[in-house]
């Protein structure tokens, strides 16, 4: 019989469930979600969580928990599938393996023109006409900006009018994408309102990175034809255009146009330089994502590699969470639908290679939800057919798996393989070295913790410029980490300017009032340690705030700066009466306060700056003004320079701009002042 015993309502559920396949999901009591599981048969799978007694391991853990059930029946196990990680993703149960999902992938974008909707004909004869108009080079209206494609970087949902070409592994790889497109194609990179706005050349066309169409140094036509170049570059389609390139300039040397010759040559050049840098073979494969997985010491990593227009682009670490809980839940999965939940101590017994398959499994179904599938996955474990076939139904299109490459393939597998053992491995020193900071700390400071990774520190700074813009910080420590997602600012105001221990007792109150309260009734937690950067002063202040709230003032100490306010040199303040120390320069406990305390310092400075920029242009940007739209805010910063030129300008000089109203001119002065 199970040891746990369930609602009768619970139990009614499972056995009315049909032989369908389906998810499921377990609550708790509280309506947290436990796990979330799919099954080709749920009445089957999810009735041999409650028909087994699973004693202590971590399924009975799990089955002892659940109050509530929820299931959804679908048409095939692809469905399931695509549901469950979707799930898995949106509601990041305990029991399942879990990776962090991430910002959205960086893309490199190339808008779309208008010489893309006209001819090349066309587009010669347009920008003739407007450098006939203007009688000269120069920009002066001549060109429009949605003639001429821009290369960028982009992150975000994607339009359909312009090309994207990605997804790329990080910010770094887009960069040296686009400078690589610089120096071959010499494409734009410039805003559309910088370049609307150019009349001379800028230092990109001076070094030989732009060919400077926003002054008419190239026609419409001739930089149709180059963006046409780099996309065919982006795609992997190098020798044809090595050949079209090298065509072209032995036509113009034919002719005896030696100037167009010699910037084919010179562009020729810097193509096969491109290429010969590139140190990877692809031996034809062009868009193929290269998937290892390692697992040591508790921790799992899984390196992916991408290859994007047969371009190596590097490769990004994953590191999921939930991987003890998960494997014995989640091995039910490689069982037939018949067959019980396995018992913790068959989970223990599971080799490591077949949890290394559910990692990359995991991976591959919630990585992909919403990102592109490449046609070839190379794995460094087999991934179930199931699998590969909802991948498949899911983009439409077709995926080849392999997990046994041979030759290049190989190659990428194995340095995925290498970079995932190395960032593990980086990965449990960081954690540990962390760890051994958080006790020393605790051990120093005498707090009792039975679990370090629960201990909680918050840390406040101030931050102005002579009184101005006083901003104040509060940055969290917990799980060994810094926790950016709990960070907060406040603003201080109705102090004297420059005054920060008023600064310190207004953030102190503001933060713990309510907080004080709460903890009383069990409904919020206060920080185990509370750290103030100052020494005496700051102390004394937040220790009449803990007085007034009635708290523990042995909770407070400040990081006073030592002599020279040398780092290594500081000193710790207690607020409880006890006499300050010195933890020495080489103490990890003190290298954990200094990290914690430059944090909130960085913090605080980041969003002073911000506040004083907002100031000091009256509090609006000129976007924010009705009736400035991009033409007039353009003009504008044209004829001033800048926003903190128009914020230093009279009503009757914004007036002299054209466009601008005495009506509208009184009301960006207002704005602004």
């Amino acid at each position: 019989m199970p040891e746990t015993t369930h609602s009768d309502q619970l139990l009614s559920e499972v056995a009315a469930l049909p032989n369908l396949p389906g998810v499921y999901r377990y609550f708790d009591a509280e309506g947290t979600v436990l796990y979330v599981g799919k099954a080709r048969d749920l009445k089957k799978r999810v009735s041999s969580y409650f028909s087994k007694n699973h004693g202590g391991t971590r399924i009975g853990h799990m089955v002892s928990k659940i109050a509530r059930m929820e299931t959804t029946a679908v048409r095939s196990e692809a469905e399931a599938l695509i549901l469950e990680n979707n799930l898995i993703k949106s509601l990041a149960p305990k029991y399942n393996i879990l990776f962090r999902d991430d910002k959205s992938y960086p893309y490199l974008k190339i808008t779309a023109s208008v010489a893309e909707k006209t001819s090349a004909k066309d587009n010669a004869q347009q920008s003739a006409k407007e450098v006939n108009k203007n009688g000269t080079g120069s920009n002066s209206g001549a060109a429009s900006a949605n003639q001429f494609s821009r290369v960028a970087y982009y992150r975000g949902a994607v339009e359909k009018k312009h090309h994207y070409f990605g997804p790329y592994p990080s910010v770094w790889a887009v960069r040296e994408g686009i400078l690589l497109l610089q120096k071959v194609f010499k494409l734009r990179t410039c805003e559309d309102t910088v370049f609307a706005n150019r009349t001379r050349p800028c230092l990109l066309y001076q070094i030989k990175r732009c060919s400077g169409p926003c002054v008419g140094h190239i026609s419409a036509a001739d930089y149709a034809q180059d963006v046409l170049h780099a996309q065919a570059f982006l795609q992997g389609e190098t020798e044809s255009i090595m050949r079209v390139l090298q065509a072209r300039m032995m036509a113009h040397a034919d002719k005896l146009e030696f100037e167009q010759a010699a910037e084919l040559r010179n562009q020729v050049a810097a193509l096969s330089n491109v290429l010969h840098q590139q140190s990877m073979e692809t031996g034809g494969d062009k868009d193929v994502d290269i998937l290892a997985v390692k697992l040591h010491g508790g921790r799992a990593c899984v390196n992916l590699a991408m290859v994007r227009g047969g371009r190596h682009l590097g490769d990004r670490p994953y590191f999921p969470t939930h991987v003890d809980e998960a494997s014995a839940l989640h091995a039910a999965s490689l069982n037939d639908e018949g067959s019980a939940a396995p018992t913790d101590s068959a989970s223990a017994e599971q080799p490591e290679q077949q949890v290394e398959v559910q990692v990359l499994e995991a991976f591959m179904a919630q990585h992909y939800l919403g990102v592109p599938v490449p046609p070839l996955l190379i794995t460094s474990h087999s991934a179930s057919k199931a699998l590969i076939e909802a991948l498949i139904e899911q983009s439409g299109n077709k995926i080849h798996a392999v997990h046994n490459p041979r030759e290049q393939r190989r190659v990428w597998l194995e340095m995925a393989q290498k970079n995932a053992d190395l960032q593990l491995a980086r990965l449990l020193a960081e954690e540990g070295s962390q760890q051994a900071r958080t006790r020393a700390l605790a051990e120093a400071l005498e707090l009792k913790q039975d679990d370090l990774a629960t201990l909680r520190i918050e840390c406040f700074d101030i931050s102005h410029t002579a009184g101005e813009s006083t901003q104040a910080s509060c940055v969290v420590f917990e799980q060994h980490k810094m926790q950016s997602a709990q960070y907060r600012r406040f603003s201080i105001h109705d102090i004297t300017p420059g005054d920060d221990y008023a600064a310190m007792r207004q953030v102190l109150t503001r933060r713990y009032s309510k907080l004080a309260e709460a903890s009383k009734s069990g409904l919020a937690r206060l920080p185990d340690l509370v750290l103030v950067d100052g020494g005496k002063g700051q102390v004394s202040m937040a220790r009449e705030v803990f007085a007034d709230l009635g708290l523990d003032l042995s909770l407070i100490v400040g990081v006073e700066k030592g002599e020279a306010r040398k780092v290594g040199l500081e000193e710790l303040v207690f607020a409880d009466g006890r006499e300050k120390i010195y933890l020495g320069k080489d103490s990890a406990a003190l290298m954990l306060v200094a990290q914690i305390r430059d944090e909130a310092h960085r913090f605080a400075i980041t969003g002073m700056r911000a506040q004083r920029a907002k100031v000091r242009v009256g509090g609006s940007k000129l976007e924010d003004i009705p009736g400035i739209g991009p033409k007039r805010r353009a003009a504008l910063l044209q004829r001033f320079g800048g926003v903190r030129g128009v914020g230093n300008a009279g009503v009757e000089d914004i007036a002299n701009v054209d466009g601008i109203s005495r009506e509208l001119a009184e009301e960006i002065y207002r704005a602004l002042h």
